[in-house]
């Protein structure tokens, strides 16, 4: 089972974190789209870092914003398609569709602070449709080429296109419900109910599969320009999808659905948390050697270079809130399984189906090992020659900082992630004693220890803190773009419900960012500090 260390010789690499619903360019709509990420990858390279981490990409469902409860596994978001690159709808035609005032509609959409998740869905799902609408009647009744393409994707994908196709198009017949409440027959997957809406709906569940087809196809191509340039593409695959999703709709016997997923009580979220999501039915999962596990982490291969493995520790153990049922009230939340020798077996177990899968297709799985994680966790990924994360605020013994070059080469090193404080926050917001310990025992500060204002993140501070993280002993230092520019802007608040979350974008497009001194003089100096680290 022990897998060999993610690329031992290969040179150090730096990286950034942005999602892609924050990238701004001149061209895309209110949201960053697949056809941005050849410019990001440029603007990246450009200051030195040669990789770029995604949040999930995933279909969500409607009103959601949260990347972490998808609808489907496998299904990109089509609020992430270019519609200014389809081939079945003219630029007239697409300018009409945006709505009776379109000019300022999409104005405003590009120059909003923060995705408008309505407008943009609205847009995107009326252009698409129309392109659908042409591409039937020019390609797919005539049995064109482009037809042909199509088909070949359809049954290439078969095995979660057609069920995600169909739960799509049920979706919008029943005004959105979840699946919980569609007719019985629906509901339970009856083999001749199904026939039968399948045949209802087969125009409907073409169109869910066209807007796949044309998203993987830019996907592809978005791709090997990135790769081209000698930047990898890094995704993040969640830990589960939700109850009201394709995969568990499709695929019940694998989870169960009668409770929720969360944590216990920890530093960033005191109470604990219930996300809401249903739980793994390992010992039913066993059964076809995890099956689903095992494409669906060889999709996430197929799509990028390397992937994190989010919310690593369940897969070792799941903390299971029970839901009331007509029949009994809700239990205490419980672990399981309950014992560190089965939380290790199976752990292990997953662990080895996610990256072998990946393998296969040649992508390399990074765990996401933060929060509360029991010791054995870190000694199995070792074991295992899987990296984890190292993130410096965290990473110490009591008070006493480990020095960043300390960290094992098979590990990534970060100054957060998108649930944590920025940099900048937890710089300025710590106690004096902390950051007396920091500027003592990390090497990289104790040139900045003397300043007279080094409780702020004046920039040679910041420069301090990014000169240790890069000269990090692993093989990755990923850093969020707000590190990088050294702002307090947050992508997410863990337990807090609002429309900032999940909806921050830069402050402007890529194409002026490079003329803007403040983030041009922050990112040439990371990536000065990048290369003198050897990255």
């Amino acid at each position: 089972m022990q897998h060999a260390p993610s690329r031992p010789s290969a040179p150090k690499t730096a990286g950034i974190l942005i999602p892609l619903f924050s990238v701004r360019t001149a061209r895309s709509f209110g949201i960053g789209d697949i056809a941005d990420l050849p410019a990001l990858a440029r603007w990246a390279v450009d200051h030195g870092h040669r990789l770029i981490q995604l949040l999930p990409l995933g279909d969500l469902p409607e009103g959601e914003t949260s990347p972490y409860s998808a609808a489907t596994s496998f299904a990109i978001d089509p609020m992430y398609v270019a519609v200014d690159r389809l081939e079945d709808v003219n630029d007239e035609e697409r300018h009409a569709l945006i709505g009776p005032d379109a000019d300022n509609t999409l104005a405003r959409i590009k120059s909003a602070p923060n995705v408008e998740y309505g407008t943009v869905r609205a847009i995107k799902r009326r252009i698409l449709r129309a392109a659908f609408e042409r591409f039937v009647v020019d390609h797919w009744d005539k049995g064109s080429a482009r037809a042909n393409a199509m088909r070949a994707f359809l049954s290439e994908q078969r095995g979660w296109l057609e069920g995600y196709a169909l739960y799509r198009a049920l979706k919008s017949r029943y005004a959105e419900n979840w699946w919980r409440g569609w007719p019985a027959g629906i509901r339970d997957r009856e083999p001749g109910v199904l026939e039968r809406v399948s045949r209802e709906l087969s125009r409907e569940s073409l169109l869910h599969s066209y807007i796949q087809w044309v998203a993987h196809e830019q996907w592809a191509e978005a791709r090997a320009t990135v790769n081209a340039m000698g930047v990898q593409l890094m995704g993040d695959l969640p830990f589960m999808v939700g109850v009201d999703s394709a995969d568990v709709w499709s695929g019940r016997k694998d989870f169960f659905v009668d409770a929720t997923l969360g944590v216990p009580g920890d530093a960033l979220a005191p109470d604990g948390q219930d996300w809401g999501l249903p739980a793994y039915d390992w010992d039913a999962m066993d059964k076809d050697d995890l099956a689903w596990v095992r494409r669906r982490s060889k999709h996430m291969g197929k799509l990028f270079d390397r992937f994190r493995v989010d919310h690593l520790v369940g897969y070792y153990r799941m903390y299971v809130r029970p839901r009331p049922t007509d029949e009994r009230e809700a239990g205490a939340p419980f672990w399981m399984p309950a014992e560190e020798p089965q939380q290790i077996a199976r752990g292990e177990k997953v662990l080895d189906a996610i990256v072998s899968s990946a393998k296969s297709v040649g992508a390399h799985v990074i765990a996401e090992d933060l929060g509360t994680i029991p010791p054995f966790v870190r000694t199995s990924l070792e074991r295992l020659s899987v990296p984890g994360y190292r993130v410096m605020m965290w990473e110490r013994d009591h008070d006493v900082f480990r020095d960043p070059a300390s960290y094992p080469f098979v590990s990534l090193a970060t100054s957060g992630t998108h649930d944590t404080v920025t940099m900048a926050a937890w710089w300025e917001s710590m106690p004096f004693h902390e950051r007396r310990h920091a500027l003592q025992e990390i090497p990289a500060l104790r040139a900045v220890a003397d300043e007279s204002a080094v409780d702020k993140l004046t920039p040679r501070v910041h420069d301090a803190l990014l000169r240790a993280l890069y000269g990090a002993g692993s093989e990755l230092t990923l850093l969020p773009i707000q590190d990088l520019w050294g702002i307090h802007d947050r992508i997410n608040v863990p337990g807090v419900v609002g429309g900032m979350n999940w909806s921050w974008r830069i402050p402007m497009n890529l194409e002026d960012l490079r003329k803007d001194e403040r983030f041009e003089s922050r990112m040439r100096a990371a990536g000065q500090l990048a290369r003198e680290a050897g990255r």
